[in-house]
Formats: structure tokens, C-alpha cells, sequence
């Protein structure tokens, strides 16, 4: 298998194979975090890192859990366990916490990586690592807001969280606006480090036809996500919307879950959450991805569109414009009219629209593959284990 490669290629992967790290790394299966944490897992695993993997929320069906097996080095332990920003987070957070705890103690990881805030500050001896992949006190700011309406619930988790977030060793985010978000909201983490999502783009099509069809993905009563920017006004060409949820299982016999409805001279098709393989083949076909959102903490949506040589069409928000630069075609910032405009140039101009998709794909295979994901939570990892010497930093 490595036949052909430079001797030092080859040496860096037999040394990545004996990393000997152990990584406890909780996640939820609620939220597009448990995709990133399936290319994560996956790309720890080739490195030769033993992974425990403990996730929140729903308690996955086994398909949606059997790549696990196919990992080696790989343990999964599901709970059902509120995610943090839950109405009953605080009533199970003793219980949940003193389960990390337990796990900790007996398990012996270097290392935890933490889905959630509200456990940076376990009483644990190793080093701690938080993704900040989205939480409603940043999401109410980025969509004007002061801050979340302060239930008990929000006023409990945004106090665990600025623990968390302060006692932490290091805070990740996939943009530095993200990161500036939770320092505004919360603390100043000890260590920040901006890693960018990550998918596997062997899985993906770039090279199938494309139609004359818009895709998005996202909740339509989520006012962040802005889904209904593309239903107020009749579009050029059809609109697909996918609604996204918790994990799709995989059937036997997929099941359409349309329901269309005519707006002027184009369709709009409103689908419920997708198998993996749904996607895949609906990015394929899909000419334009719309990335509607004013709040976009992670990402991967717009990724995997690229991946599949979509132009993206964004928002223009912050967060867009670090991820993508001049890569994406941009509406004006949260403007339904603005949005019409743009897909009527980008429909219209065939030449223009490649050209961005082919933008779209290059800056994708350079920024948001698994690999280069994994490679700088890798190095982070070790840079927490077993830090440098003061002469090697300041060689």
C-alpha cells in the first residue's frame, strides 16, 4: 500500500500508527455534529488513536451507528442524555457529569474532546478540548437579537457554559467569527485554535450532469436558518428544500417525502431528512446550493455542495465570507430580493455559474477535507499531551 511513497511519507504514517493516543470524545446525535464527528472518529482511526466515543440525545438506530465497526480502535457508549440546552439539561447534568467523571477515571484517555461546553470544568486531570459547533446564546446574537429569551434553562446553560469555556484547555471552532462569538458570550479560552469542517470528497460526485435546480438544507421554522428567503418570492428555477433533522435512517426502499407546491413558474419541493446516500445524490444533481443562514457555526452543508461542484450562494455574513471568500456568489446580507436576484444571474449565466462552482470545489478540496481536519485536531492533540519544549517553540 505505500509502495512508491518518500521514505520520510512513509515514516510520518507508520509514526502516526503508533500516536498511542486514547481520546475520549463526546458528541450528540441531535445535530449536525454527529456527522463531524463521524469524519473525526474516522480520521483519528487511521492515525492509530484509540477513540471512546460517547454521544447525547437520541439513542442512534444500528445502521446509523455501523460504521463504528468498522473502525478499529474504536469504542461507541450512547446515553440518552439531554444535549445542554435542553429543558431537562440541568436536572440530569449531576448524573451526566459524574458519568464523564467515572469514565475518566477508569478508562484513562490523554485526552477529552467535549461536543459541549458545560463539561470544560470536570474536576479530570487531562487536558480538555471544546468545538464550539453552535449554541443558542451565539445563534440569538447573529440573528440580531440581545441574547435568547432567559428561561431558566438558557440562564442555567449560559453560566455552565462561561465555566466551561474559562476552565477549558483549549476552544475550537470552524471560524474565527465563531470563536470571537463565544469569547463575547462566554470567556476567554485559554487557547483558541480555528479548524475548519471536514468531509471525505471520494464520496461525493463532481462530475455528474447538473439540472436546473437550487438545493438547500436547513429547518424552515428556524428563523437562523432562513429557508423561507427562497419561498417569498417566485424563483427562476426549482427550488428542492431539505428539512433537516436527526439522523435519516437508511431504508431498503426509500421513501419520497415531497410535497410541492407552485410558486409563478417554479416548483419548490419541501423533503424531509434525507439518508446519507439521498443527499449524495441530490447534491449531485443540484446546480446552485443556497446557504441561507445568518448563524452558521459549522458548516458542512456548503461543503459537501462544493464537493459535489455546486456554486455556492451565500449570505453575506460573516461567517460565510471566511469560510468561502471569493469562492461563493453572495446575496445581500438576509435580503429575500436580493437572493431572487443572484439565482436569476446565476441561472441565467451558465458560464458564470461553472465558473463558481468550480471555485467552490477547488477552495473545498484545499480547505474542508477530512484529512486536513483531522491532521489539525491531530496536532492539537499532541500539542496538549505533550507539549513542545520552550527551544523547539521558539526554533
Amino acid at each position: 500500500m505505500l509502495a512508491g511513497l518518500p521514505i520520510s511519507a512513509v515514516l510520518w504514517f507508520y509514526a502516526l500508527r503508533r500516536s498511542g493516543l486514547h481520546v475520549l470524545l463526546t458528541t450528540d446525535t441531535v445535530t449536525p455534529c454527529w456527522t463531524h464527528t463521524r469524519e473525526l472518529v474516522t480520521g483519528l482511526a487511521t492515525r492509530g488513536v484509540s477513540v471512546t466515543l460517547v454521544s447525547f440525545g437520541e439513542i442512534p438506530l444500528p445502521d446509523q451507528v455501523s460504521w463504528i465497526g468498522f473502525l478499529e480502535g474504536v469504542t461507541y457508549i450512547p446515553t440518552a442524555f439531554c444535549v445542554e440546552w435542553m429543558q431537562a439539561a440541568e436536572a440530569q447534568y449531576p448524573e451526566s457529569a459524574a458519568f464523564l467523571e467515572s469514565l475518566v477515571r477508569d478508562l484513562k484517555p490523554d485526552l477529552l474532546q467535549l461536543g459541549q461546553f458545560c463539561y470544560g470544568d470536570l474536576p479530570v486531570t487531562v487536558p480538555k478540548v471544546i468545538s464550539a459547533h453552535g449554541d443558542p446564546v451565539t445563534r440569538a446574537t447573529a440573528i440580531g437579537r440581545t441574547g435568547p429569551r432567559l428561561t431558566r434553562a438558557i440562564r442555567w446553560f449560559k453560566e455552565r457554559a462561561q465555566r466551561g469555556v474559562a476552565a477549558a484547555d483549549a476552544v475550537v471552532a470552524t471560524t474565527e467569527w465563531m470563536l470571537s462569538a463565544v469569547r463575547e458570550s462566554y470567556a476567554a479560552p485559554r487557547q483558541e485554535a480555528v479548524i475548519g469542517p471536514g468531509r471525505n470528497a471520494m464520496f461525493y460526485n463532481s462530475r455528474a450532469e447538473k439540472e436546473e435546480l437550487v438545493l438547500t438544507v436547513g429547518r424552515m421554522q428556524d428563523t437562523a436558518q432562513q429557508i423561507t428567503l427562497l419561498t417569498g418570492l417566485a424563483q427562476p428555477l426549482p427550488v428542492c428544500i431539505v428539512t433537516s433533522g436527526t439522523m435519516a435512517p437508511v431504508r431498503k426502499n426509500p421513501i419520497r417525502a415531497d410535497v410541492r407546491t407552485t410558486l409563478g413558474r417554479a416548483p419548490v419541493a419541501i423533503r424531509g431528512p434525507q439518508s446519507e446516500g439521498q443527499m449524495r445524490s441530490l447534491f449531485s444533481r443540484a446546480s446552485i446550493y443556497a446557504a441561507t443562514s445568518s448563524y452558521e457555526p459549522l458548516g458542512l452543508a456548503a461543503v459537501e455542495a462544493a464537493l459535489s461542484r455546486c456554486a455556492i450562494l451565500a449570505n453575506d455574513v460573516p461567517s460565510h465570507r471566511e469560510m468561502w471568500g471569493e469562492a461563493a456568489y453572495y446575496f445581500n446580507t438576509n435580503d429575500a430580493e436580493s437572493l431572487h436576484h443572484a439565482l436569476r444571474r446565476l441561472h441565467d449565466d451558465p458560464t458564470l455559474r461553472e465558473g463558481y462552482a468550480e471555485r467552490a470545489y477547488l477552495r473545498a478540496r484545499s480547505c474542508f477535507t477530512s484529512k486536513k481536519m483531522t491532521d489539525a485536531y491531530f496536532g492539537l492533540y499532541r500539542s496538549l499531551v505533550s507539549p513542545a519544549p520552550a527551544s523547539e517553540l521558539a526554533a
